[in-house]
């Protein structure tokens, strides 16, 4: 399976979608700090099944969405896709039918995050299989973060053992395990639940037989109450329909009594009708002369008022008269000031308006003046200017050719000097090569301590495989013997149980007769039916409960014809005789029910499933538990148990002996291997110092010889500066003879500049003028404004005092006429006031009789008043009794619709019918109401002190027996489904073992092979610590890196700790090589040297094994050596983006160019 592309939208900094394609060879990823490089290598481990927040450096999983800058708003959703090729078909079988296979996880913010496979959604942990099977996965090798190398130096031997699980490909074996695991202890939970429920429910079914038991009794009570409570109802029936009767005659009599009264209150309610029509008419007439007199007092009243208001309004006229002659005064001498001032203000306008015109011509002139003296002055300007430039510029030259010529000069200085130090250099490395021509006889000396240390090698190889043959022989017998012992202590433990519970009292001093019985196969249940725990009892005399051996009976009762005596099938006890005689055997329960019937005194029949049948009618089905037939099974079992327990014992005995051998077997091929190790080792350390004599003699060459060839390049280089130098002098000098003289260009200046400044004070002059005469201008324009803005407002000042004019003056005319009116208002006034003290005489002496009449018309409404209130007081208290008796009959009537509802709702009948369910006769005397009531009272009671009540008990201990039934049958499924598993656990502990070895041996080959490289001599392996099992041993890293002791890592420097711990990851992606393999920036505690070494590495890998490298990185050695790179880059705050470059494409372009 091969990874071939990378999709990315709303990821982190990747806001919009990106594709990064992972081809064949090394990618690398480039670009500055902060950029986003290291969210591509969180983005593959994401979509491989991260779920750690802080594995991907956040708080929460939601962090990994990109969360908006000041320029774009946050989003809700982010994407990753990883898409894969399938061609090998090595995917796990649910997604093995694919060619091409995309892996996509989602996330939504705040729900959580989606896994799909083809657009298929699947599990999590079908993604981390998939993954687990091809050596990679989020947590996996294969991707190498930021801090990982140094997690492997500081981790624990044990941690590190993570690393053989993933070379031996057994992390899904890891998650598989695990996951079985996790079903077995959820099957223990369940049997554990299962056998609770088991033992709650036949509680339950106890209590169910006893709830059966109440219902019964609770059913007879409420029949027997149900008789009580229809007499109780027939005696209040009866007493109720008397009282009713009563009830009604009273009624009567009283509505009789209402009528006669009613006729009374009718007429004295005649005579107050009479009485009271006469009183409005008399209260009108009374009204009307009172308001005649009020209304002529008022009108007198208001004369007096409206006098003072005449009186007031002529003098108000008086007042308002002075006034407006005030106004017309003041407005006529407004008039005359606004003829004034418009006279003087046009006189002015026009004395300005001449002024304008001859200053228009002086204007003119100075204009002309203005635009000479601006022409003179921009054309000297002009000229001074460019005069100048040219003096600067030309100086400027000048002094650029002489400090060139002055560093020309010191150039040739010094590379004269130079020239001659680089010949004397070049003179002594030629003299240096011909005193190191040793070369050839190092190499010779070196393959041959290479050849020993091969030998060396091979025959620690060969003590390694039987040390291991060995210790996979000696794991075998260890999982027989445990399996052997496991099977032996579980038979023991049964063995142990079984014999506790089957113990009564003292076995050793009173022994049951039980254990004395021999029964036939499948007649346990019928012979612990029969007896029950009777078979407890000992044959011993002296036990205080005992069998007795008495002789057979001599005039023994048979059997029904067709029925075998028990003890045809029992033997071992004489004492069971008489017993076992009149018991028979029948082969099923309805055959049983055919013979109890013919037993006789003393005789009864058990069928083989269980049943029993009694002389004397008792039966029990084969539902019934049997304690003695379960204890007799248990026996049988228990006899059978310890027969196999002996085997099993035999069986470890002779595991032990093979198990002893193998350890002994071990032992030598570890002492074998240890000495062979020492070998190979010494051989080792004598090549390594060969090689570092060959390393240094050669390395002490080929310096000789880069450094003549950098001296050799050096001279050239330094002759052609000589002579570009020389040249570049003579040219210089050529360049400064050619210039001209400063001196008479700067003569011309300074009279240039003369004269511009005498232009200067003219145009200064004259733009001083004009500016006068235009400002002049602009005040004279301001002020004939300001004129014609004042004229006109005086004349509408004019005119507006000539309109209020007129209305003062019709003012006027009107108040003199009101003060000429107001003058004739007092003479009326008076007249009218002696008129109305003769018309409210006349009306005072009409109310005085109107009111006379009204008093007399009154008394008599009074008197018509009270008799009527009498007639209605005593129609009132004789209504009052009629409501009583309406109120008793009433209330008698629903005592009885009371009592009909109390039948029907207790009864659920009508009261017809309460004669029939009492069982009454008609000659039965009815008992008295309490003792009825009492009788009710007191079997309620009874029925209340049972308390509650299951009426449905009996239906429910049907179902939860064939519960129970259900029950047991899963119970026996999950004991079968606990041992499949325990040994499904077994077997891939067993294979984990084995692979794990294999993988160690290897992994251990492959990094002592890459430290050498890596380093360039030196040793390493690797050693398993901690425990003899390898699942829960540690790895240990032991090293010496050339010319250093052998040690751990730990101890070593930094840069070391560093390619050491490349050298063991390396080593174990080549023992299983994964399809990709993702470093983020593992070469930056690297020097130059060691960057080389691991880009060297990494590209015989890609091509050796197919392996896709992405390589994140900021070292320029890196990126030269990478296939293709893409650059991440952050143009927009907080965006990052993508561009890549293909350097083989680039390369091959460029030859052909």
């Amino acid at each position: 399976m091969q990874f071939t592309k990378l999709r990315l939208a709303g990821f982190k900094s990747f806001v919009e979608p990106v594709e990064l394609a992972i081809e064949p060879g090394v990618t690398g990823i480039v670009g500055p700090n902060g950029c986003g490089k290291s969210n591509l290598v969180e983005a593959i481990k994401w979509v491989m099944g991260e779920t750690s927040a802080k594995q991907i450096r956040g708080n929460e999983m939601d962090n990994v969405i990109f969360s908006g800058t000041s320029n774009r708003p946050g989003r809700n959703i982010a994407e990753v896709g990883l898409e894969m090729e399938n061609t090998e078909r090595t995917a796990p079988a649910q997604f093995n039918d694919f060619t091409d296979i995309e892996v996509t996880r989602r996330i939504v913010r705040e729900k959580g995050s989606t896994y799909r496979v083809n657009s298929k959604e699947v599990r999590a942990r079908d993604v981390h299989l998939l993954f687990a099977d091809q050596a990679s996965g989020a947590r996996s090798t294969a991707l190498v973060s930021q801090g990982q190398i140094s997690e492997i130096v500081l981790a624990k031997p044990t941690d590190r053992r993570k690393l053989l699980e993933e070379a031996a490909g057994i992390t899904g074996l890891h998650s598989r395990r695990h996951e079985a695991e996790l079903r077995l202890r959820g099957a223990e939970t369940n049997l554990d639940r299962l056998d609770d429920i088991l033992v709650a429910l036949d509680t339950q079914m106890q209590s169910l037989r006893k709830q059966v038991r109440q219902a019964t009794r609770y059913r007879n009570l409420n029949d027997h109450i149900r008789k009580a409570q229809a007499t109780y109802f027939i005696i209040r029936w009866d007493a109720a329909s008397g009282e009713l009767e009563t009830a009604i005659s009273l009624l009567k009599e009283s509505e009789r009594a209402v009528a006669e009264m009613t006729g009374h209150l009718s007429a004295a309610t005649t005579k107050q009708v009479e009485a009271a029509s006469c009183l409005p008419q008399r209260r009108q007439e009374e009204a009307e002369a009172a308001a005649a007199l009020q209304r002529l007092t008022l009108e007198r009243d208001n004369l007096g008022e409206e006098e003072k208001r005449i009186d007031a309004a002529r003098q108000e006229t008086e007042t308002r008269l002075s006034q407006t002659s005030q106004d017309m005064e003041r407005e006529h001498n407004l008039i005359s000031d606004c003829t004034a001032a418009i006279v003087r203000l046009e006189n002015e306008h026009e004395n300005y308006s001449r002024e304008s015109d001859d200053q228009n011509e002086v204007m003119e002139k100075a204009s002309l003046t203005l635009k000479a003296a601006q022409g003179s002055f921009e054309t000297l300007n002009g000229e001074t200017a460019s005069a100048i430039k040219k003096l600067a510029e030309d100086e400027t030259r000048r002094e650029n050719l002489i400090r060139r010529r002055s560093e020309v000069d010191a150039r040739l200085t010094r590379l004269g000097h130079e020239k001659e130090i680089l010949g004397h250099q070049i003179q002594v490395q030629k003299e240096n090569i011909t005193e190191n021509n040793t070369l050839s006889d190092s190499t010779t000396n070196l393959e041959y301590v290479e050849a020993k240390m091969q030998e060396s090698r091979k025959a620690l190889v060969t003590a390694e495989s039987r040390r291991l043959e060995a210790t996979k022989h000696l794991n075998i017998l260890q999982n027989d013997a445990q399996n052997t012992l496991s099977a032996a202590a579980e038979l023991t433990a049964k063995e142990k149980a079984l014999s506790e519970l089957l113990e009564t009292g003292d076995p050793d001093l009173w022994p049951p007769l039980i254990d004395s019985l021999n029964v036939e196969s499948g007649y346990e249940a019928a012979l612990g039916v029969a007896l029950g725990d009777d078979l407890s009892a000992p044959t011993d005399e002296a036990s205080p409960v005992h069998w007795t051996s008495l002789p057979d009976f001599e005039d023994i009762t048979p059997l029904p014809m067709g029925v075998t005596p028990l003890s045809d099938y029992v033997s071992g006890s004489v004492a069971l005789n008489r017993r076992l005689s009149q018991i028979g055997v029948i082969k099923d329960s309805n055959t049983g029910q055919k013979f109890a019937g013919q037993l006789k005194q003393g005789q009864r029949i058990v069928s083989l499933d269980g049943g029993f049948w009694r002389w004397d009618g008792y039966t029990a089905t084969s539902d019934a538990p049997a304690v003695a037939t379960v204890r007799l099974e248990q026996r049988n079992s228990l006899k059978d148990i310890r027969q196999e327990l002996v085997a099993a014992r035999s069986k470890a005995v002779s595991v032990e002996d093979r198990l002893e051998a193998a350890r002994i077997d071990v032992d030598l091929a570890t002492k074998e291997e240890s000495e062979t190790r020492r070998a190979a080792l010494n051989a080792e350390q004598i090549f390594i110092d060969v090689q570092k004599s060959h390393g240094e003699l050669h390395k002490k060459i080929s310096e000789i010889n880069a450094n003549l060839s950098i001296q050799q390049e050096a001279m050239v280089r330094v002759v052609s500066d000589l002579d570009e130098a020389e040249s570049i002098l003579a040219t210089t000098i050529s360049e400064i003879a050619s210039l001209p003289d400063t001196a008479i260009i700067g003569k011309e200046v300074e009279t240039l500049k003369s004269q511009e400044n005498y232009a200067r004070t003219e145009l200064t002059e004259a733009q001083s003028t004009h500016h006068n005469l235009q400002h002049q201008k602009l005040e004279r324009r301001d002020r004939m404004q300001n004129l014609a803005d004042e004229l006109a407002a005086w004349k509408e000042r004019q005119k507006s005092a000539a309109s209020q004019m007129e209305q003062l003056e019709e003012r006027q005319r009107s108040l003199l006429a009101a003060r000429e009116r107001f003058s004739a208002q007092p003479d009326k006034i008076c007249s009218r006031r002696n008129d109305l003290l003769e018309k409210i005489e006349v009306a005072e002496e009409v109310r005085r009789k109107t009111a006379d009449h009204l008093i007399v018309s009154e008394e008599k409404l009074t008197e018509a008043d009270n008799d009527l209130k009498l007639a209605g007081t005593r129609l009132a208290h004789i209504r009052e009794e009629r409501v009583r008796a309406e109120a008793m009959a009433d209330q008698n009537k629903q005592t009885m619709e009371a009592l009909v509802e109390r039948i029907e709702d207790q009864l659920n009948c009508s009261h017809e019918d309460l004669n029939e369910i009492a069982a009454m006769k008609n000659n039965t005397t009815m008992p008295e109401l309490e003792v009825a009531e009492k009788r009710v009272e007191r079997l309620e009671r009874e029925r209340e002190t049972m308390g509650p009540v299951n009426l449905l008990a009996e239906a429910e201990s049907q179902e939860l027996r064939e519960k129970i039934e259900t029950l047991n049958k899963e119970r026996e499924d999950l004991i079968k489904a606990i041992d499949k598993l325990r040994r499904g656990i077994n077997e891939l502990n067993r294979e984990g073992r084995q692979r794990l070895m294999s993988s160690f041996t290897e992994v251990d080959k492959h990094f002592g092979e890459l430290f050498t490289r890596l380093f360039g001599g030196g040793r390493a392996h690797l050693e398993l610590t901690e425990s003899d099992d390898p699942l829960e041993a540690g790895v240990e890293i032991m090293a010496s890196p050339p010319g250093k002791k052998l040690q751990v890592l730990s101890l070593l420097s930094g840069g070391e700790q560093a390619l050491t711990a490349l050298a063991l990851l390396f080593g174990v992606f080549l023992t299983n090589p994964a399809p990709i393999c993702v470093l983020d920036e593992v070469d930056a505690s690297l020097d130059d040297t060691n960057v080389d070494h691991f880009c060297t590495l990494v590209e015989e890998i890609s091509h050796s094994l197919s392996t896709r490298f992405i390589v994140v990185t900021h070292h320029r050695m890196t990126m030269a050596r990478m296939d293709r790179l893409y650059g991440v880059t952050m143009g927009e705050r907080g965006v990052s983006q993508i561009v890549s470059v293909d350097l083989g494409q680039a390369v091959e372009l460029r030859e052909i160019a």
